[in-house]
């Protein structure tokens, strides 16, 4: 009798994992299909996406980026328009004075960490790369000012690699308010996103959510004139 019980609870244990592993992928799979949608939605929606950091060079993409923590892809080319003119190359920003440095980039906020992390990364790139932006993630992870957001653009942008997706604070938002994800930090949900987006769009998620979070999905979302009103989890 005993082990008839033991049995029967074993049995009842095994559905009861084979049940919420079926849950999970139907979930999985719910959620593919909405971010597919979604993205299908904004494309059509937005004919061109940005505007995004102005760069021409490996090192100009980076540096952009860089200043671009919180702080606007408008200023930060306003500032790399003349930064760029005396900064090109690596060896510049490693020979940089670090006053003079902090006074260019002031507007961009943060510029003390920000001038500091230019000039270091340039000596990294100069004495360790030869000059040149590292075309993968664990190197990249070794620049000062260089988070998995910073790394994952410059891959996707730079190289054409998709080695997983940016999320930034437009991104952060949205797919919250998409209901693909409740993670609490941008490292969790660029895992998340990046099992049940296309590895092709990383870089379209990133830019459509960025280019709809400035038209209309913002701290105060304006829901009616919304085009991903009817599919929207709306949470908010």
């Amino acid at each position: 009798m005993y082990r008839k019980f033991i049995r029967c609870i074993r049995i009842t244990i095994l559905v009861c994992f084979v049940n919420i592993d079926v849950l999970c992928h139907n979930l999985i799979m719910n959620k593919k299909e909405n971010a597919a949608k979604i993205l299908q939605l904004l494309k059509k929606e937005y004919p061109k996406t940005g505007p995004f950091i102005e760069w021409t060079t490996s090192l100009e993409l980076l540096v952009g980026i860089i200043l671009s923590a919180q702080c606007t892809d408008e200023r930060v080319n306003m500032v790399t328009e003349d930064l760029f003119k005396k900064y090109k190359t690596s060896q510049d920003y490693a020979n940089a004075d670090i006053e003079a440095l902090e006074k260019e980039i002031y507007s961009t906020g943060f510029y003390k960490s920000k001038s500091k992390a230019l000039k270091e990364t340039g000596q990294i790139i100069t004495e360790d790369f030869n000059g040149e932006v590292p075309d993968n993630l664990d190197d990249l992870l070794k620049l000062r000012g260089v988070s998995h957001k910073t790394a994952y653009l410059v891959l996707a942008k730079l190289y054409g690699k998709n080695e997983g997706l940016a999320v930034d604070t437009h991104v952060f938002r949205l797919s919250k308010r998409f209901g693909l994800s409740d993670a609490r930090t941008p490292i969790k949900m660029s895992k998340e996103l990046s099992a049940i987006i296309d590895p092709k769009d990383y870089l379209n998620w990133n830019e459509y959510c960025i280019t709809h979070g400035r038209a209309i999905c913002g701290r105060k979302p304006k829901c009616n004139e919304c085009v991903l009103k009817n599919i929207c989890a709306k949470k908010i």
